[in-house]
């Protein structure tokens, strides 16, 4: 029951993906200005990328996912 709702999150985070992905490029294609940016985890290290100040906003939520995950790390190994 527990994987069946994970998988149907997941794919409902794809699907709002390739939606925003859609709204951007239409608005971008209207004559609006679009920014954008993204951040990849890849295990504790985050890789930032992008343009504006979202990007800031983005390093500093990847920091705090980081660190999240090192006092995860380290109280499951005390546990």
């Amino acid at each position: 029951m527990k994987g069946e709702v994970l998988i149907g999150a997941g794919i409902v985070l794809i699907l709002i993906g390739f939606l925003l992905v859609f709204v951007g490029t239409l608005i971008s294609t209207l004559g609006g200005e679009v920014e954008g940016g993204g951040v990849i985890m890849i295990g504790p290290i985050p890789i930032v990328f992008g343009t504006g100040r979202a990007v800031t906003v983005a390093s500093i939520l990847a920091v705090l996912m980081m660190l999240l995950w090192i006092i995860g790390a380290l109280m499951a190994r005390r546990g």
